[in-house]
């Protein structure tokens, strides 16, 4: 049986090629906007395109990247109460906090997915691109996250998750 785990893995790297591509995006606009603005003394009014990329591509990157690109090791968290309690303390914790995410994002889903839809009414200033197309990175960002933090109440409630734990001592794992 084949396995699914290359194509995992080639979308993955395609992920972090997305990502790559917005802050490459987002370095350029930023530095055509003040050899505009300051360089060649063009007007404000003329780079407002620029400011909407950049926000355009923050917004995706920090929502795709959270969603499809960040493992849980790699994200930073105060772990030295979670650290310090038992095992089976931290599975109940994993288990209350992954249920608390996923309902939270689970309850609003319906209202932000309506909001999106709504928004195709609108267009960016500068550049008329529809606001549903900025703002539908949030569905699959919301998703995302509801899938992880079930995974993580199931890695919980079976004990087979050890996403979160961390070395004995505390600034272990800031030299990984």
């Amino acid at each position: 049986m084949p396995s699914i785990a290359p194509i995992f893995g080639w979308l993955s790297r395609r992920a972090e090629n997305f990502i790559a591509l917005l802050l490459l995006t987002m370095f350029a606009t930023f530095l055509l906007q003040i050899t505009f603005r300051y360089v060649l003394a063009l007007p404000v009014s003329w780079t407002n395109w620029t400011i909407e990329v950049v926000s355009v591509a923050w917004l995706w990157g920090i929502l795709f990247g959270y969603a499809f690109v960040v493992r849980d090791v790699d994200v930073i968290r105060l772990d030295i109460v979670y650290n310090a309690l038992p095992l089976s303390a931290r599975r109940v914790l994993d288990v209350i906090t992954g249920l608390f995410v996923a309902a939270v994002l689970a309850w609003t889903l319906p209202k932000c997915l309506d909001y999106v839809q709504f928004m195709r009414i609108e267009r960016t200033p500068a550049m008329r691109i529809r606001y549903n197309y900025v703002f539908s990175i949030y569905i699959a960002f919301a998703v995302a996250v509801i899938i992880r933090s079930l995974l993580g109440v199931w890695g919980g409630i079976t004990g087979r998750s050890t996403r979160y734990d961390t070395p004995g001592h505390p600034e272990g794992h800031d030299y990984d």
